[in-house]
């Protein structure tokens, strides 16, 4: 699989959801739309969170729309999401542009960093 998102430490559980749109691995998700009941799946349906809003976890690889992808979830899960600017370690952090973790700003808090990063590298988020 492309791009794919290997968790730092899993005390959180993992989902199976369907891609309401495009996702790229390690961003942010945020439901979309009701669950689907139209199969067996049930799967919840996700697309990339909007900038400084809510997510429901973190992509574990690329997906096309209309797909099924992994998603990490779970509070004080440690897993990797890429930085849109740099980070410090203990950092809280927002979603950013395109799903990314951004420092916190006027937006929703959905983790913190445990170590610091460069922006545009994978950074490893303790998620809320």
């Amino acid at each position: 699989m492309a791009n794919e998102n290997v968790g730092v430490y899993d005390p959180g559980r993992d989902l199976t959801v369907h891609c309401q749109s495009a996702v790229t691995g390690k961003r942010f998700l945020a439901i979309a739309a009701d669950r689907i009941t139209s199969d067996s799946s049930n799967n919840i349906v996700v697309t990339t969170a909007t900038a400084a809003g809510r997510t429901c976890g973190v992509s574990k690889y690329d997906a096309p729309a209309g797909g099924k992808c992994g998603m990490y979830r779970g509070n004080s899960r440690v897993t990797f999401v890429t930085a849109s600017a740099a980070l410090t370690a203990f950092q809280e952090v927002e979603v950013g542009i395109t799903g990314q973790a951004a420092p916190k700003n006027a937006g929703v808090a959905v983790g913190f960093a445990v170590t610091s990063c460069a922006s545009g590298s994978d950074a490893e988020i303790s998620l809320y």
